[in-house]
């Protein structure tokens, strides 16, 4: 059943916080999953958090700290003694998930927490993945899994996997390596089952697996992972080792983080910031967009005081500067947010640049002559400009609808090319950039138009 955070609920837990009432507040928390306690979590201060929290069973703990937003988790595992965190939390998480946790702390604390850790072996997988970078496969992957060697047989196999299966949550795949831990593929579960206990693994293993290596970006990963649809993909190094796996649960993560980061910037916003970040983090992010905006806006000043005799001469063509630049913004946004879209898909294919530029061109000479068209006849029948002035405004539009699709197109593909992310494209950069040469095609076209009609 689906949990339902009230302001009811948030009052009732603080109540029982403040009370000390443990009994109580462990009925409050049993029945949830450890997402919905991590959402109460946000609601409540670090003293009142702490308290609940101890009161958690191990599993439960872990898990609701792994659920944790990566602020509101390190800013309370700082909170709490080393030894706890070891203890409490780190001993019952995946690989992976703890290496996520103290990977924000300090050296010191760091050091500190992986001495309370009494498996040896679950400490020194920790302290591999902490060298990983967090954005890479290698930073992604879990050090639990099932590997069998391909020499064995089957009933070796069986013994291994009923004492390897203990520690992890989820058996995907079974994976086969040889006598120097190269990946050489996966064993299906029903294939070792139905095969004699005597028979090797070396002749019934499937060899064809699908994997990334420890330096592959996450973004790569996620792709792959989408593209073939795996639920869990193997992690090897350099010469091909198998190093650790990469379950479906991590690439949302990932593809949740990479889409909240192009909204952002598709948005003016130069870095990762929520609604509770401090003024001055806040401030960071916007500002350099808006001095982006600055600019462009002196630009089209400029633009304007260039063709200011003209505007002296027809001052109407004033009235229609905002319909320009709106409609010049709209189909730049539009154009780069297709194009954003499909390579952060991968889904361009091998259509080449001058394809998929004749493919924009294409819709935006439909787009343009309508646009036009209803602007012409609208400004001709409802208002009393001339028809100098009503074909000017109406030329200038199909010419800023062209131009705008094709800056959209064009400068994404560009900067994908330069190895710069593409959603820096769309937003504050591609509106300015249209305004500005929108306001230049407008009034130049005006100008032109009202001095020959």
């Amino acid at each position: 059943m689906q949990f339902e955070l009230t302001r009811e609920y948030i009052d009732e837990i603080k109540r029982v916080i403040e009370e000390k009432n443990e009994a109580e507040a462990i009925g409050l928390m049993e029945e949830l999953h450890p997402a919905d306690i991590a959402e109460i979590y946000d609601e409540l201060s670090i003293d009142e958090a702490t308290f609940l929290y101890l009161l958690l069973d191990g599993e439960t703990a872990a898990n609701v700290l792994a659920e944790l937003e990566e602020d509101d988790r390190d800013r309370f595992v700082k909170a709490l003694p080393a030894e706890v965190v070891a203890k409490k939390f780190i001993d019952k998480m995946d690989s992976d998930d703890a290496a996520d946790v103290i990977g924000g702390l300090s050296d010191e604390k760091q050091e500190e927490i992986l001495s309370h850790i009494e498996d040896i072996e679950q400490a020194g997988d920790i302290v591999d993945l902490l060298h990983y970078d967090e954005d890479t496969a290698g930073g992604l992957m879990a050090k639990e899994l099932v590997i069998v060697n391909e020499n064995w047989t089957v009933l070796t196999c069986l013994r291994e996997l009923s004492r390897q299966a203990e520690d992890i949550d989820e058996i995907y795949y079974v994976y086969v390596v040889d006598d120097d831990g190269i990946l050489k593929g996966t064993l299906s579960l029903k294939r070792m089952i139905l095969s004699p206990t005597s028979a090797k693994i070396i002749n019934i293993y499937q060899p064809d697996v699908m994997s990334v290596h420890t330096d592959e970006e996450d973004e790569e990963v996620a792709h792959i992972m989408e593209k073939y649809d795996l639920v869990a993909i193997p992690v090897v190094d350099s010469i091909g080792r198998l190093m650790g796996r990469i379950t479906i649960d991590d690439v949302v993560d990932v593809i949740r983080d990479e889409a909240e980061k192009d909204y952002q910037m598709a948005s003016g916003l130069a870095e990762d910031v929520e609604a509770s970040d401090s003024i001055w983090l806040q401030t960071r992010a916007r500002l350099p967009w808006l001095i982006i905006g600055l600019v462009g806006g002196i630009f089209s000043a400029m633009v304007i005081s260039v063709h200011e005799k003209g505007l002296e001469h027809t001052p109407k063509l004033a009235f229609f500067i905002p319909l320009i630049t709106a409609m010049a913004g709209n189909v730049g946004v539009q154009s780069s947010a297709i194009i954003v879209q499909a390579i952060a898909n991968n889904s361009l294919g091998f259509e080449s640049t001058f394809s998929r530029l004749m493919r924009e061109l294409g819709g935006a000479l439909i787009n343009g002559l309508t646009c036009s068209l209803l602007l012409f006849l609208s400004t001709y029948f409802l208002t009393s400009n001339s028809v100098g002035l009503t074909l000017s405004i109406s030329v200038a539009l199909f010419a800023v609808i062209i131009f705008a699709a094709i800056a959209g197109t064009v400068i994404p593909l560009m900067l994908n090319k330069m190895k710069v992310d593409p959603a820096v494209a769309t937003g504050p950069f591609i509106t300015t950039l249209n305004d500005i040469v929108g306001l230049f095609i407008y009034l130049s076209i005006g100008a032109y138009f009202l001095m020959s009609l």
